[in-house]
């Protein structure tokens, strides 16, 4: 394909680039911006929200029509711009993506973002990265130089399938491409997981299907939405900053609670995990242990291999399935990053100081490329705001053994605290993870005098140490 490029070395009106026009991406840029970073967005698709837009024309989405935040609105939002009073507990996908449209007007953010562009290639030249794109519907590639890429596309777009033994004659889908449950009215369906996506998928199917099954590997903690009529997150924070419990204990204490809603999840067929509830993230559902209870969903155990029309399970049993919907997770992947240059092993947390800053490129960031337990806007917020200050000339990085050293501290937390699974390879305690990056901004803001002006943004970054 023909090619022309911007010279090397020189930047297109732009010091940093944005890959992503979702939440993160939307974060990052308002807050470059607002820093007097010279900054630009580059998205796939025709408009803003990522994941949020349904049927989203990037191919990006995972969003099905019935879905619902399973953190609280009271929780969720950005300090500077709050979610309505008017709205629901729990937002709808569209009351979302809608919230999110109003952020990028109110903060100009539009004009800021080449949309229908496909980032094609990001590679290493000389104190930054080209940045290779070509237009979505198909055209020239063009290549322009930045000092700073900040890569805020996600990682639920990649769907994980499992490899079990055997072939199937029915339907196979992933829940990224599930999006209603039409198509299975009247069928037996197996879903085949047991995070949120896969609960609220089961509960969607079995309100037509002839039987809905669920399979899990190793079951999960059941929690409700709400705890005495309010959302289980304020339920937990609640006991965090009034009894100061660490978030092991806390959970711990609100599984207890939890279970004085519906009682013991066993009577309804869910397997009780053998890890403790700390250890995982607890998957969120008002309605799996009713719908056991009324029949409408049957659990059942790991898939053992498949038989053309049936399953066999790992308990010696056998069920006849017409459709299988697999929602086993994603794997976290970039195409146009080379892996030499960046990649994420399964199970492994990546090499990213404060999970932002790539230790071998430093000028090469990710937004939103972590796992909290708990909302991921108010993180994302601190992500940008901390990166502003970095690329604004406020912060400077540690020297490289230094960031070395707290990425490896960091992995053995993850290890200490989560299952070995790849799931958690992104995880991150919020409240820990997020005091850790103020306090980078509260000491810059103790130390810049008043009145002092920012570094421009062109000077390249500093890798002495703090």
């Amino acid at each position: 394909m023909a090619e022309t490029a911007v010279s090397r070395g020189e930047t297109a009106g732009a010091d940093v680039c944005v890959i992503g026009a979702g939440v993160s991406g939307l974060t990052a840029i308002k807050a470059l911006a607002e820093a007097g970073v010279a900054v630009e967005g580059v998205e796939r698709g025709s408009d803003i929200g990522g994941m949020w837009r349904y049927e989203n024309d990037s191919g990006t989405s995972s969003a099905y029509r019935s879905l619902h935040i399973d953190s609280s609105r009271q929780s969720l939002a950005w300090p500077d711009f709050p979610l309505a009073e008017s709205l629901p507990d729990y937002p709808s996908h569209g009351q979302m993506l809608a919230h999110f449209e109003r952020y990028a007007d109110r903060f100009a953010l539009r004009d800021r973002i080449r949309f229908g562009t496909t980032v094609v290639a990001v590679t290493p030249a000389g104190e930054g990265f080209d940045v290779t794109t070509e237009p979505t519907a198909g055209g020239p590639r063009t290549t322009t130089h930045y000092r700073t890429v900040i890569v805020a596309n996600g990682h639920l777009s990649d769907p994980r399938m499992p490899d079990f033994p055997g072939t199937f004659d029915g339907t196979v889908t992933h829940s990224h491409h599930y999006r209603t449950a039409g198509p299975y009215a009247g069928k037996r369906v197996l879903v085949v997981g047991i995070g949120n996506s896969a609960v609220d998928i089961a509960v969607d199917v079995a309100k037509s299907a002839e039987a809905t099954l669920l399979s899990t590997r190793r079951s999960a903690w059941i929690m409700p939405k709400y705890v005495g009529g309010i959302p289980t997150d304020r339920v937990l924070g609640a006991l965090i900053r009034r009894f100061r419990l660490p978030v092991p204990v806390a959970r711990s204490v609100f599984a207890r609670l939890a279970r004085l809603t519906y009682g013991r999840q066993e009577r309804f067929g869910v397997p009780l995990p053998e890890h403790p509830v700390w250890r995982e993230h607890a998957t969120l559902s008002q309605d799996l242990l009713p719908y056991l209870g009324h029949g409408w969903i049957r659990m059942k155990p790991n898939v053992s291999r498949l038989e053309g029309g049936e399953i066999a399970f790992v308990d010696g049993t056998r069920e006849k399935v017409d459709a299988i919907v697999y929602a086993t997770g994603y794997r976290t992947t970039f195409p146009f990053l080379d892996h030499a240059v960046f990649a994420v092993g399964e199970g492994v947390p990546p090499a990213l100081y404060r999970r932002i800053v790539s230790t071998s490129h430093p000028n090469l960031m990710f937004a939103g490329l972590l796992q909290p337990i708990g909302p991921t806007i108010p993180l994302v917020e601190v992500q940008a705001r901390w990166m502003a200050a970095l690329l604004s000339g406020r912060l400077s990085l540690p020297a490289p053994a230094e960031m070395t050293a707290e990425v490896e501290r960091h992995r053995q937390s993850v290890a200490k605290s989560y299952l070995n699974a790849a799931r958690y390879t992104l995880e991150v305690d919020a409240r820990e993870y997020a005091g850790a990056l103020n306090a980078d901004l509260a000491r810059v803001a103790s130390a810049q005098p008043a009145g002092a002006a920012s570094r421009p943004a062109a000077q390249p970054i500093e890798k002495t140490a703090t």
